[in-house]
């Protein structure tokens, strides 16, 4: 079986044989070649999708030694077919899977962690290390390893005998039997890869990490390279103008203006609370005292609305209090009562409004999916019969 993607990166388009073609899953074909150029899924790099002889390739993996091509239609066994890669597709993951083995051997030379996992999706490429680092280390890290992709070094694959490899210092994220490929960036990493690369640092274009976070005693690292990072700092940098337009700031002073938005907004959140409370006091008041049941229908938030029930029954406004406030396709709703247990009328009401929630003997609240008619109602229904 011919690899071509290990002979060069670059091949977009190639003949072969069909070797094998067999009925699989889920409608699509398991086809064999004697020769391609389609990168199986491997090392934490995905797989290469195309076309070939006509056919859609989905997916492509390694079982066994024999790389079978996930089709959507069946090819003759026997015949020449010709073959074609996504080429933007692979071009990007030559850069992304480039980029990662620059940034790792930058991390792996000055602070000795070790790439414990690799993993390039579809939104972001992320490695694993063994070690913790800053955010100010990281941003050094980050600094250094576009200075190699100025630099434009070349990026070699080699094939050591048993005997090189013996005496061969690289990286491995476990030990490795058979025919081993080493990528190396010369002063900056020697590791162990099945992956395809670019031919030159300098094709990989740019890497911009995206984030850290603390993983398994280490980090974990998220980035981007190439096209792909290119296109989300055009992203990133079209969400700051905009951000600064909006706040009538300059783009550098963005992050000063957007706190100084929040902490302004936290005030009026506050003093707005405020109100409404005060406007729940106020309209409690304006009930007279009496005993038996009493439903309200307010606009109010869930906060206002506890207050408001609180409010009517120590007020002695009612014996027991429905406070209820329109949500969705039905309402939120407040039961209180110094005297009766909400937890019971709660359940009944519940049952009968297709409602949920619950709470204490004072007070129990929730939401019913019913109407302003129906809920009085039940209110008064179930009131009822608890208290006799």
């Amino acid at each position: 079986m011919e690899r071509i993607y290990h002979q060069s990166s670059y091949e977009k388009e190639f003949t072969a044989v069909v070797t094998g073609c067999r009925k699989g899953k889920e409608g699509r074909w398991e086809i064999t070649l004697n020769r391609t150029a389609f990168f199986p899924e491997g090392g934490g790099q995905p797989c290469d999708t195309g076309v070939l002889g006509g056919a859609q390739i989905l997916d492509v993996q390694e079982e066994n030694g024999e790389i079978i091509h996930y089709a959507d239609r069946p090819l003759d066994e026997g015949s020449t077919v010709n073959g074609e890669i996504c080429w933007e597709e692979r071009f990007s993951r030559m850069q992304g899977h480039s980029g990662e083995h620059i940034l790792t051997g930058c991390i792996h030379n000055r602070f000795g962690y070790d790439n414990v996992g690799f993993h390039m999706g579809s939104e972001e490429i992320t490695i694993d290390f063994n070690g913790v680092l800053t955010q100010e280390e990281l941003d050094e890290m980050e600094t250094e390893a576009n200075e190699v992709i100025y630099r434009n070094l070349p990026i070699e694959i080699l094939v050591p005998s048993p005997q090189e490899l013996s005496e061969m210092e690289y990286r491995s994220k476990k030990k490795l039997e058979g025919e081993v490929r080493i990528a190396v960036i010369p002063g900056v990493d020697r590791c162990a890869c099945c992956g395809t690369h670019v031919a030159r640092t300098g094709e990989v274009g740019l890497i911009k990490v995206l984030g850290m976070i603390h993983y398994k005693g280490g980090v974990r690292i998220s980035l981007l390279c190439g096209r792909k990072a290119l296109l989300h700092c055009r992203k990133r940098q079209k969400q700051v103008a905009a951000l600064s337009a909006a706040l009538a700031a300059k783009q550098d002073d963005v992050t000063e203006a957007v706190k100084r938005l929040k902490e302004e907004n936290g005030r009026l959140e506050g003093e707005i609370s405020r109100l409404r409370l005060e406007s729940a006091e106020v309209k409690a008041a304006a009930f007279p005292k009496k005993d038996g049941l009493l439903a309200v229908f307010e606009e109010m938030d869930p906060v206002q609305l506890r207050k408001y029930c609180t409010l009517l029954y120590e007020g002695g406004k009612g014996t027991i209090v429905l406070a209820c406030s329109r949500k969705g396709d039905g309402y939120q709703y407040v039961l209180g009562s110094a005297s009766h247990d909400m937890r019971s009328l709660s359940k009944k009401m519940n049952a009968c409004l297709n409602g949920r929630g619950g709470g204490s003997s004072l007070m129990a609240q929730g939401s019913f999916q019913a109407e302003e008619n129906e809920i009085r109602s039940a209110f008064c229904r179930c009131a009822e019969e608890g208290i006799q």
